[in-house]
C-alpha cells in the first residue's frame, strides 16, 4: 500500500498580484510526490481555511509579498484552530523582513521562506514537518 501524499494548500492572501514564486514552489513540491492545491490569487484567509478543511490538508503555505504577512499569518492561523486544524502546519514565504519572523513563529508559523531559497529546502521542510501536531506546540 502506498504511503498517503501529504496534501498542501497554497495561496496568496490579499492584493498580491504576483504568483510566479508560488507557482516555482507549488510545482516543484508536486514534483517532490506531494498533492497541491494552488487556491490562486487575492484569497481571503476564510477561502484559505476553508479549502484547507475541506481538503483535509496537511499544510498550508501562503505566499505574501504585500508586507500584509502578520495580518493575514494572524488570522489564517486564528481560522486554522477555530476550524479544528489547528494542528495542521503553517507555512509561507515572500518578502517578510526578519525582524518579523519571531513574530510569526510567536503565532505558530513555523518557519517562512524568501528570495532565493533552496526549493529542497523548503520540499523536506515540509516533509518533515506537515502533519498532525499538538496543538499549541
Amino acid at each position: 500500500m502506498a504511503a498517503k501524499k501529504i496534501k498542501v494548500i497554497v495561496a496568496k492572501p490579499g492584493l498580491d498580484g504576483h504568483d510566479r514564486g508560488v507557482k516555482v514552489v507549488a510545482r516543484a513540491l508536486v514534483e517532490a510526490g506531494m498533492e497541491v492545491v494552488y487556491l490562486g490569487l487575492q484569497q481571503t484567509p476564510e477561502s484559505i481555511v476553508r479549502a484547507a478543511v475541506e481538503e483535509d490538508a496537511d499544510a498550508i503555505g501562503l505566499s505574501i509579498l504585500s508586507g500584509a504577512h502578520m495580518v493575514h499569518f494572524r488570522k489564517v492561523r486564528e481560522l486554522m484552530d477555530q476550524n479544528g486544524i489547528g494542528d495542521r502546519l503553517l507555512t509561507g514565504g515572500g518578502i517578510i523582513p526578519t525582524k518579523d519572523q519571531g513574530k510569526l513563529k510567536d503565532l505558530g508559523v513555523d518557519r517562512v521562506f524568501g528570495p532565493g531559497d533552496d526549493l529542497e529546502d523548503i520540499i523536506e521542510y515540509i516533509r518533515t514537518s506537515a502533519g498532525r501536531r499538538p496543538e499549541n506546540s
